[in-house]
């Protein structure tokens, strides 16, 4: 069976720590969105304004929960470095495991989100094509 050294949980430091960055700057660039879309619904208010922002809402929800078990990942991967270095194989192991899990849920969703956002560009590009 593998053995995790100590070294093995820190793999997990930068390529989490790029991902939330990544994360980040998607949300931060919603958040210009939405901000823009309530001062245009303010101005007009109507169903397609409703649309996009209820599209809006659950990629926000989405990448809430991409960021929390991001961090999440980045926590348990620390976790399992500290018990590892304790000596506390069993529990290094099921931190480890726990870690890639929540990663592998967080691009999960992080696929989830695209699709969402390219179903909604798509269909920007449609009301130009007409």
């Amino acid at each position: 069976m593998f053995e995790l050294n100590i070294t093995t949980p820190a793999l997990l430091f930068s390529a989490v720590s790029l991902i939330l960055l990544a994360y980040t700057n998607r949300f931060l660039s919603y958040a210009q969105i939405v901000r823009n879309l309530h001062a245009e619904y303010i101005k007009n208010k109507n169903n397609v304004l409703l649309g996009q922002i209820r599209n809006l809402r659950k990629r926000l929800n989405l990448i809430r929960w991409m960021q929390i078990l991001g961090v999440f990942s980045l926590f348990m991967s620390m976790a399992s470095t500290l018990f590892i270095y304790f000596q506390l194989v069993w529990a290094g192991d099921l931190s480890f495991v726990i870690a890639l899990l929540s990663m592998i849920v967080s691009l999960g969703l992080s696929i989830w989100e695209i699709q969402i956002s390219v179903v909604a560009l798509d269909l920007h590009l449609k009301g130009m094509e007409e």
